[in-house]
């Protein structure tokens, strides 16, 4: 049951209706989130950030003959989602309905490929599992990133 749930609401934010109504790239005029344009701690590193990009597995029911490209790392068959927000978090780009065995930086190529422009100068934060490009800030592998403040608060 949840999964049929799972899949009508993927299909409803990728509809053409929904997409082309609610769903926007953002442009080299897009006005950057207040919470970045008022915190002097953040703006200067990340004015020209256009928000965050990430990709997730969604839980697939695929023919027969499709089982293997869609079995992903753990195992489970899925298809891979690829999605955009901007700071304020809201979507700004979906991409559905690649394999679960296909990774997150093939579904950015493809994406940025077809129908993801990324103006000349703006970024997008990504995780590691992306490949380095001039549109995406990715951290260093290996890199353990806050350990120190996380130990102030008591955090582990």
């Amino acid at each position: 049951m949840f999964f049929r749930v799972v899949h009508r609401i993927l299909n409803l934010l990728t509809s053409k209706t929904f997409y082309n109504t609610y769903v926007q790239l953002p442009t080299a005029d897009t006005p950057l989130a207040s919470e970045i344009k008022d915190d002097p701690k953040l703006y200067p590193f990340f004015k020209d950030c256009q928000g965050s990009i990430d990709g997730t597995h969604l839980d697939a029911f695929v023919p027969d003959d499709a089982v293997a490209r869609y079995r992903n790392r753990k195992g489970r068959l899925s298809q891979n989602v690829l999605a955009a927000c901007s700071q304020d978090m809201r979507f700004t780009y979906i991409l559905s309905g690649w394999e679960g065995s296909a990774s997150d930086g093939l579904v950015f190529d493809d994406a940025r490929r077809n129908d993801m422009p990324i103006p000349e100068g703006k970024y997008f934060l990504a995780d590691a599992g992306f490949a380095a490009s001039d549109a995406l800030l990715i951290p260093y592998r290996g890199e353990r990133y806050h350990l120190k403040e996380w130990g102030r608060v008591g955090l582990r």
